[in-house]
């Protein structure tokens, strides 16, 4: 249950009857109403504007208005006190009993607890990575990888039917230069001495296999052919093992996409003309001369006449071409192509994961989505730099992979479930510091560390002391949530309960802005709760969650520990992060 829209239906309802008893006009509109955490802790638990929202429409003063409206919310028995602030905010505290129940709740829920139905099924395609097929992943793909997958699952925990998609960039000249590359290393495989690698060639040590696949597969066959023959054949094998070889890396990471989209179809099945057709036949395109470049303009630039996309139209700084002087499509009309695309196949809320590297490509590519159909929605999401660190100090890690440092290597020193976490803990477009020294300390200061102990040390009271001190004690989660749980009323107690509460309002806060790093701040701060709770049971041992001949207060206590545990679990399960049992 979201704690918030519950009550934000109750604030809804006792303005229904206020309305029904003439005590306030009819009609008024509701949409504005907010049910929010107060600013300050201390003014309770929620906070609502309902007062100031209506009070125009109604014709009162706002603090009169919270007057009239205060006596109706006092009568639920979910809420302990009213109190009107400031200009006109209404401040709820509610009652213990309120947040007891609460534990039942979530316990009965299990990994559900947090579901909604915010995106009413709405299919979204995410689509990140997306890396050009000419190498394994480096560390510059690691970040925008985990945003993407975190975002996806997010958006399918509160309700959207998601898609998570790569496209395959196979049809650019990069792929031109990997052919040439592994028929390089195949005939290095066939006996050749290669000698160094050609500038401009790639120099990774990972298309030696390749070349040992071409030559298992084809012998000699294109040792001594011209490039023409063997370029189609060969392109097409190197992709293919590049392909694999970035799925075993985003497999390494915990990331399997169902669409892999390959960008050559555009251009074979004729995709790209019927997109232009669809943007022309609105009037979006015309043929053009285009200003030339703001500043000193290059000595090869010359007007011509060019088939323009009507950018500006949509928030654009100028109009973009959409062809080169020989004719081929730019890069720019493969993307509205493949977005296109997109939109044809159903999906008219669309999220790419881009890289730092993309920043200037961004409005281009939203105004283009705007052109699509009035309710086609592209959000770009840039992913700044992560910079590596060992003990405070800039580092690089081999380069056996050519001139980067690998997906592989990061994930091999720290693991999967590290890394993942530890690219969440910063908003996407803020740059990141990885240190692999302190990613793996077992201290406060590490968010990872600090969220999978909290799951452990509950997993350690579920397990052991309760076996230890009550063996017949029954611990299902179906005998937890039937405890007495208004035996739970230290305020640590029922601060650990509502912040577990939070989790649905922080689910639905951070799908709505496509920011996945708020289940990694909201994991890190229940954690500190749940410390905070077991710290002070080590000064007080009436505090504790096991307390001996006391069974009634040990289950209501183990139900609010159990809680706290699936939301961590689930939580983690959004980040792709898998919870721990025990520490070692």
């Amino acid at each position: 249950m979201n704690v918030f829209t519950h009550f934000r239906g109750i604030v809804d309802a006792a303005l229904d009857a206020l309305t029904a008893s003439g005590d306030l006009p009819a009609n008024l509109d509701y949409k504005n109403i907010t049910v929010e955490p107060p600013r300050d802790p201390s003014h309770g638990d929620l906070s609502t504007n309902a007062a100031m929202v209506l009070a125009k429409q109604a014709k009162m003063n706002p603090r009169t208005l919270a007057g009239v409206l205060v006596p109706t919310l006092s009568a639920n028995t979910d809420i302990a006190d009213v109190d009107v602030a400031g200009p006109g905010f209404i401040n709820l505290r509610l009652a213990p009993e309120f947040w007891q129940k609460q534990v039942a709740v979530i316990v009965g829920a299990g990994a559900g607890y947090g579901n909604s139905t915010m995106g009413e099924g709405e299919k979204v395609n995410v689509e990140y990575v997306s890396a050009n097929p000419t190498g394994p992943l480096h560390v510059g793909h690691v970040r925008g990888a985990v945003f993407g997958d975190a975002l996806a699952n997010l958006l399918s925990k509160v309700g959207f039917d998601v898609a998570k998609e790569y496209l395959i960039n196979d049809a650019g000249g990069q792929i031109d230069t990997l052919a040439r590359s592994a028929h390089l290393r195949y005939r290095e495989a066939l006996g050749e001495n290669i000698g160094k690698i050609p500038e401009g060639l790639y120099p990774g040590d990972y298309l030696v296999p390749v070349g040992q696949l071409l030559k298992d597969k084809y012998g000699d066959k294109w040792q001594g052919a011209d490039e023409a023959e063997w370029l189609p054949t060969i392109r097409q094998e190197a992709t293919d093992a590049m392909m694999a070889l970035v799925r075993e890396d985003l497999k390494a990471l915990g990331i399997e996409q169902e669409v892999f989209f390959s960008e050559r179809t555009l251009h074979e099945s004729g995709r790209i003309d019927e997109a232009i057709a669809d943007l022309r036949a609105n009037g979006h395109i015309y043929e053009g001369v285009l200003e030339p470049p703001k500043g000193a303009r290059p000595d090869d630039w010359e007007p011509r006449e060019q088939t323009l996309f009507r950018a500006t139209a949509f928030g654009d700084d100028v109009d973009r071409a959409l062809q080169k002087s020989n004719g081929d499509y730019t890069y720019f009309a493969a993307d509205i192509a493949y977005h296109f695309d997109k939109y044809q196949r159903g999906f008219h809320s669309m999220i790419d994961v881009w890289g730092a590297d993309h920043t200037g490509y961004v409005k281009r590519m939203v105004t283009a989505a705007k052109a699509l159909a009035d309710d086609a929605v592209l959000d770009v999401k840039i992913c700044q730099l992560v910079r590596l660190f060992r003990d405070g100090e800039p580092f690089k890690m081999s380069k056996r992979s050519g001139n980067f440092i690998t997906l592989r290597e990061v994930v091999d020193e720290v693991g999967r479930d590290v890394t993942r976490f530890i690219m969440l803990t910063r908003k996407n477009d803020a740059p990141l510091d990885f240190d692999f020294a302190k990613v793996m300390e077992q201290s406060k200061d590490n968010p990872v560390f600090y969220v999978q102990y909290a799951h452990a040390r509950i997993r350690s009271v579920l397990k052991n002391r309760v076996t230890a001190m009550f063996p017949k004690l029954a611990t299902s989660d179906t005998a937890l949530a039937k405890a007495d749980l208004s035996l739970l009323s230290d305020p640590a107690e029922i601060a650990l309960i509502q912040q577990c509460c939070a989790f649905p309002r922080v689910l639905e806060s951070a799908a709505d802005a496509h920011e996945p790093h708020r289940i990694a701040f909201f994991l890190y701060d229940l954690a500190s709760e749940f410390h905070s709770l077991w710290n002070r049971g080590n000064e007080n041992a009436d505090l504790r969650f096991v307390i001996e001949g006391n069974e009634a207060v040990t289950s209501a206590r183990l139900a609010m520990v159990r809680s706290a545990q699936m939301v961590i679990a689930s939580g983690l399960a959004i980040l792709g992060v898998t919870p721990v049992e025990e520490m070692r």
